[in-house]
């Protein structure tokens, strides 16, 4: 499922990321890379904000909805 639709404060892993090589590589110098632990911690109007590693992490509508998590 989409991180956007993802339940809050729950530990979810990442399963896929659906964008192109470029945001790829900025997202998982972020921590956000398959396999890796996220937990959303809040989610308003298509917009996430999660906790990755020891951060806080935005994400806006178009980019949460290409997050896939399980």
């Amino acid at each position: 499922m989409p991180i956007v639709f993802a339940p809050i404060n729950t530990s979810l892993k990442v399963v896929k990321v659906l964008t192109d090589d470029k945001t790829k590589k900025h997202l998982e110098s972020l921590g956000i890379a398959v396999n890796n632990s996220i937990t959303v911690l809040s989610s308003c109007g298509g917009s996430v904000v999660c906790r990755v590693m020891d951060g806080k992490l935005a994400l806006d509508h178009d980019l949460s909805t290409k997050i896939f998590v399980a």
